[in-house]
């Protein structure tokens, strides 16, 4: 389906009326098993999805499917804990909704995170992957159909989605805390299915580090609309055909969990610097 500003305003409006005059300058998109982050807002409120006009719901485990609206490290921030995916039924335009209407409310950052499966040989479940790239070749392009020029232009440049000055700070932030943060290439698919050994063996050869089901769309459509952007993946598994286990989501939960107090403070850290 296709939204219009109104609706997008619509959306707006109705979190305005919630937020009594806060004003959020940084979305956070947190995956699999990486929402607690919201449970450190100060100030705290929480709006459901499915109260706001026109969104759809978070059917994903381990995604509560609610904004969370407070300060963190100083910053205004509203975290999505939960996300929406095109496995889920949902269109592109559907997956992407909440980046343009908080863009509406003021945010001009993006900070998305993932749960993703490894796919560098050299690399371990458990790595913290800085998002340097990504590769997208199935599904269309978020921003089909109609421009709404008020976001962005028709053809928007996508040589650097994920802003360098944004991959510095990370690096910094990691360094300074003594947390391993490798780099690389993170590559969408569309699931629900994980994706095959001879999918991952492809995905190997055209440069991908990482495999997963969000954050490309995303992204495109922030830096479409004018946010910078800055996305780490948390590899939680080998991805298919490297070990000779099957993968299951709880895997994925319960790396999300081991790791979760590295992940936190790097984000932290993050935040306090754009």
């Amino acid at each position: 389906m296709s939204f219009s500003m109104s609706q997008y305003r619509e959306s707006a409006d109705y979190l305005r009326s919630r937020l009594c005059g806060f004003q959020p300058e940084v979305l956070m998109i947190l995956g699999s098993g990486l929402g607690f982050l919201a449970d450190e807002l100060k100030d705290a409120v929480t709006v459901s999805y499915v109260d706001i006009p026109h969104f759809k719901p978070s059917t994903a485990p381990g995604h509560k499917g609610q904004f969370v609206f407070g300060r963190l490290e100083g910053k205004a921030v509203a975290v999505m804990q939960g996300r929406m995916h095109f496995y889920e039924g949902y269109s592109l335009e559907e997956v992407t909704y909440a980046v343009r209407v908080l863009r509406l409310l003021g945010a001009d950052k993006l900070i998305v995170t993932n749960a993703a499966g490894c796919v560098n040989l050299e690399w371990s479940a458990g790595t913290l992957m800085l998002i340097r790239d990504h590769i997208k070749l199935c599904l269309a392009s978020p921003l089909r159909g109609e421009n709404l020029p008020e976001f962005g232009p028709r053809f928007p440049d996508a040589s650097a989605i994920y802003t360098p000055e944004y991959q510095h700070i990370a690096r910094i932030a990691a360094a300074d805390l003594g947390i391993s943060l490798k780099e690389g290439v993170y590559m969408f698919f569309p699931g629900p299915q994980y994706e095959t050994p001879a999918e991952i063996r492809a995905a190997r050869v055209l440069g991908a580090d990482a495999v997963g089901m969000s954050t490309v769309p995303e992204a495109i459509v922030a830096r479409h609309c004018g946010m910078k952007v800055l996305g780490i993946s948390l590899l939680t598994n080998m991805a298919a055909g490297i070990l000779s286990q099957p993968l299951s989501e709880e895997e994925v939960l319960e790396a999300a969990a081991k790791a979760g107090r590295q992940f936190s403070l790097l984000v932290r850290k993050c935040l306090t610097e754009l």
